[in-house]
């Protein structure tokens, strides 16, 4: 029996932006992204049941509500939580354009006089400056090291930001809490552990090797995460400092806005920057 074809398959959503990925999608095996000739992917506006989506807290907390939206919206991405992080942003402004225009107003106060204002930003032209964006893959330490970066994952982002949140509202809980002083100092202890190492563990996922200064190259994770715990503090905040650096890369910047005569007159400076972030509160309307 011939099936009988949807009269209103006519109506079903279209691709409405291509994007192509500031990595190049170089990161990608086929099982994470469909391959494209040209290297675009298409975008569809959400659906319904995305738009929903963005409204439970519990999924959006964990990254899954973002994951499967990904998933709708553009289909040749198979495996979301494996997008690298300079690809991200990418994909969520190109899901915003596709769903909700090609503005966003994003809102904000007006440094030295806190007064609430409004802005616009043109999500198109900041696609366009992410993908001018040449990605810097290796960064060289005052003392000559080279390291190798290896992108991050959007699980283990996620993951590292559910993990710093839980410890933050720990803490908070903790110090309102009635707890005699010495059993707070002890949970704080507790806490400043976990987040260092936390932060150790996400630095040495961030590095792929480094050479050393003669030549000789370090890609042991046993290593390099032996060094990381031995080398002074200076050295490692410069290597902090030079992967977040890289890590930024393919990452919305923040907008300059410019005052009011009316602001500036109540003492507000000509031009500031405004961050841009992934408020679901105004990204996803």
């Amino acid at each position: 029996m011939e099936e009988k074809t949807n009269p209103l398959t006519k109506f079903y959503r279209q691709p409405a932006i291509y994007i192509k990925f500031p990595s190049g999608g170089k990161y990608y095996s086929d099982d994470i992204v469909t391959p494209s000739e040209t290297g675009e992917h298409a975008v569809l506006p959400m659906t319904a049941k995305d738009d929903l989506a963005f409204k439970t807290p519990d999924s959006m907390m964990s990254g899954q509500s973002t994951v499967d939206v990904i998933k709708s919206c553009i289909p040749d991405i198979k495996d979301p939580w494996r997008l690298v992080n300079y690809d991200v942003d990418t994909v969520l402004i190109a899901i915003r354009i596709a769903g909700y225009g090609e503005s966003m107003e994003v809102s904000t106060q007006v440094p030295l006089i806190n007064e609430p204002t409004n802005h616009s930003v043109n999500l198109p032209s900041m696609l366009e400056t992410i993908h001018n964006t040449k990605i810097m893959e290796e960064a060289t330490l005052a003392n000559g090291m080279k390291i190798k970066v290896k992108p991050l994952t959007y699980k283990m982002m996620t993951d590292t930001q559910l993990k710093t949140f839980e410890q933050q509202r720990k803490y908070m809980q903790v110090n309102s809490s009635t707890l005699k002083d010495e059993d707070k100092a002890k949970m704080f202890n507790e806490s400043f552990k976990t987040l260092t190492e936390l932060n150790s563990r996400l630095l040495l996922s961030n590095i792929e090797t480094i050479t050393l200064p003669a030549g000789e190259e370090v890609s042991d994770s046993a290593q390099i995460s032996e060094f990381i715990e031995n080398a002074d503090a200076k050295l490692v905040q410069e290597l902090e400092a030079a992967l977040v650096k890289i890590r930024q890369q393919g990452s919305l910047k923040p907008m300059t806005a410019k005052s009011t005569e009316e602001q500036i007159k109540k003492g507000a400076p000509a031009t500031y920057q405004v961050p841009i972030t992934f408020d679901n509160a105004n990204f996803f309307g």
